[in-house]
């Protein structure tokens, strides 16, 4: 697996070497390591997204993205709760990626001060589909049985976040044509 660009970002969409120099998830533990991981930064992300959001008084978004960062700080929880582990994944296992991002954490570029909840919805959207083909393209490319069974069923949890989110999407108000015009903009002085 590499890294690809992807709108003009890497992906992330393999990790790079364990710490401690080994190479590659080798078991059940080093895999949820790498899932721990994608939940744990898309849990921050989508919180620092909406401390954005609050900030240019963008409520409705905010929540929005407060509830995702829950979601996904709940599918840490699992991950934790499946491992038995009590915090993070043992030291020894912990994952950095090849680029800047996991595939599941979205990117600061995408924000806009004046997106609506359907904007923000379509953010997970894509990153939940970068997570279902990081685990998809792993799943495919590893010989052991067991660590090809974890990632399928990782790719199905995510392909699952992607058929709930759309399902949320059609629900939710498309944005106006010209919702990003502010009739009030920012006034800069240098």
């Amino acid at each position: 697996m590499t890294s690809r660009q992807e709108g003009g970002r890497t992906t992330g969409a393999a990790p790079a070497k364990k710490r401690g120099g080994k190479a590659g998830p080798r078991t059940i533990e080093d895999l949820m390591s790498i899932a721990f991981a994608m939940e744990t930064e898309a849990a921050e992300r989508y919180a620092e997204f909406a401390d954005v959001m609050e900030t240019h008084n963008n409520v409705e978004v905010a929540e929005l993205f407060r509830k995702m960062a829950r979601i996904e700080g709940l599918h840490a929880q699992q991950i934790r709760d499946r491992m038995g582990w009590h915090d993070e994944p043992p030291q020894g296992v912990r994952y950095r990626w090849e680029g800047l991002e996991g595939p599941e954490t979205a990117d600061h570029t995408d924000l806009h001060y004046l997106m609506t909840p359907h904007h923000a919805l379509q953010i997970a959207r894509i990153n939940e589909e970068r997570a279902h083909r990081f685990w998809d393209e792993f799943a495919k490319s590893v010989a052991d049985d067991g660590l090809r069974a974890a990632a399928e069923e990782m790719a199905e949890e995510e392909a699952e976040h992607v058929r709930l989110i759309d399902e949320w999407l059609a629900r939710t108000a498309s944005p106006d044509d010209d919702w990003s015009h502010d009739q009030d903009p920012p006034n800069y002085v240098d």
